[in-house]
């Protein structure tokens, strides 16, 4: 079963930058098709890593305010926030290994 939430304009604040474990926001679109092949891989990390970090998707086209706020221009993004900011972005559908190593210090 997924830990992965969904969330909004509305409550990424609290989903996100509220959070006290580091969190890795997936900005996607259904109708993007590398999104869409991502959408299972960062379900996976997130799943090994639940003890660490949690996952979260938001649809760009739905919720227009929070993806013009972190000027998301290209999808997927991934962006890893901890303590409310910004550490870590990938622009791009890529393989669960590459999400392994470049959020190493945040699932070690």
């Amino acid at each position: 079963m997924s830990n992965t939430i969904n969330t909004t304009d509305d409550s990424f604040a609290a989903d996100v930058l509220a959070s006290d474990t580091p969190v890795v926001v997936d900005f996607w679109a259904e109708w993007c098709h590398p999104c869409v092949k991502l959408g299972p891989i960062l379900e996976e990390f997130g799943e090994d890593h639940a003890d660490k970090i949690k996952v979260v998707k938001i649809n760009v086209d739905d919720n227009p305010r929070i993806a013009a706020e972190f000027g998301i221009t290209s999808i997927p993004a991934v962006y890893l926030f901890s303590g409310g900011e910004v550490k870590s972005t990938v622009v791009g559908a890529r393989p669960k290994q590459y999400f392994e190593k470049e959020f190493a210090d945040y699932i070690a």
